[in-house]
């Protein structure tokens, strides 16, 4: 499956599933980020970390390790 890191500026996408476990999965999900909910990719900075990305109407920015965690469609 297609993960957060691999998505394109601009895209909206849905998250599927968290992988991860413990302490860095329930930090993720404490951001907003839960099964169903939309994403849109605002930017990814030149190296590809962090990723700039709109959720739940805020703005954040998530490292690729953590993008990478996020499955989505």
């Amino acid at each position: 499956m297609k993960n957060l890191r691999q998505a394109n500026i601009g895209d909206t996408v849905k998250v599927v599933r968290l992988h991860g476990e413990g302490a860095v999965k329930r930090r993720i999900m404490d951001m907003g980020i839960t099964r169903g909910v939309e994403i849109f990719v605002r930017k990814v900075a030149p190296l590809g970390d962090p990723i700039e990305i709109n959720v739940r109407g805020y703005e954040l920015s998530l490292r690729k390790a953590d993008a990478e965690m996020i499955e989505i469609e």
